[in-house]
């Protein structure tokens, strides 16, 4: 895996099959420039081949989890300029979720915009409890049209629709309720909660794990008897596969599972 010093924004942990990508621009709010989201890309593009791998952590350094964009980079551009960098913003968000290996939001502070689109996207999220999240887009003549398909998927239409046409933010609390974040712990336990989650994640067997989210996203737009086909076949498969194998056996034996992947 590239090491950590490969990276201008970014600070790159590895260990025990769970990987930690950390923001690293908190003068800046932890803003998603172009240089960050390729960077981003890059790490989770690495970290996906790594079969040692099997969660990884998304956090941040500083007082905001991300701004979203850096507007600096939306002044006076063109719309083949602007086309890049929601290019690359999808690229990014697709990325996340093409990984075998699930992602872990860890939210400290602020995640608006972008950077809220971020925490919806992956796979699951813990915040503290003081942080706040946003898509006040509409405030400055921008509205959050790219978070706007993550958030609507995460928290629901009537949800969404609100945060988006009033830019309000919501709290921690809310943010669990409406499904946005799995849950909310006081900051100085986010860490230790995270990483209990990631070693959960990572005690299964990765090619199982990788197996299951890739058809997470594959059967969830389907209509159910589309999803139900589609997903009849891929546990066929798994079932086949050497460690379906040895965690059935070990459970009927009555033993720990000694996985492959």
């Amino acid at each position: 895996m590239i090491a950590g010093s490969a990276y201008r924004f970014l600070l790159i942990d590895a260990g025990a099959g769970i990987a930690t990508i950390t923001l690293d621009r908190p003068e800046k709010r932890n803003a998603l420039s172009l240089e960050v989201m390729r960077e981003l890309i890059a790490a989770c593009e690495e970290i996906g081949a790594d079969r040692s791998i099997k969660a990884v952590i998304l956090r941040a350094l500083g007082p905001a989890f991300s701004a979203g964009h850096d507007l600096r980079e939306m002044l006076s551009r063109s719309v083949d300029e602007y086309r890049l960098t929601f290019d690359v913003c999808v690229r990014l968000m697709q990325t996340l979720q093409a990984m075998p290996q699930p992602v872990i939001a860890e939210v400290a502070g602020v995640a608006t915009a972008a950077g809220c689109q971020l925490v919806a996207t992956c796979d699951l999220a813990i915040a503290s409890t003081d942080a706040v999240f946003a898509t006040p887009g509409v405030k400055i003549g921008l509205f959050c049209t790219t978070p706007m398909v993550a958030l609507t998927r995460a928290i629901g239409r009537k949800r969404a629709m609100e945060m988006l046409l009033t830019g309000e933010p919501i709290d921690a609390k809310t943010a669990v309720d409406w499904g946005l974040v799995n849950r909310a712990v006081p900051a100085a336990d986010l860490a230790g909660a995270t990483r209990a989650l990631a070693e959960k994640i990572a005690s299964a067997a990765g090619f199982v794990v990788g197996l299951g989210k890739s058809a997470f996203y594959a059967q969830i737009d389907l209509d159910q008897p589309k999803a139900y086909a589609y997903a009849k076949e891929i546990m066929s498969m798994n079932a086949l596969a050497e460690d379906a194998q040895e965690g059935m056996g070990a459970f009927v034996d009555k033993r720990e599972p000694r996985w492959r992947t």
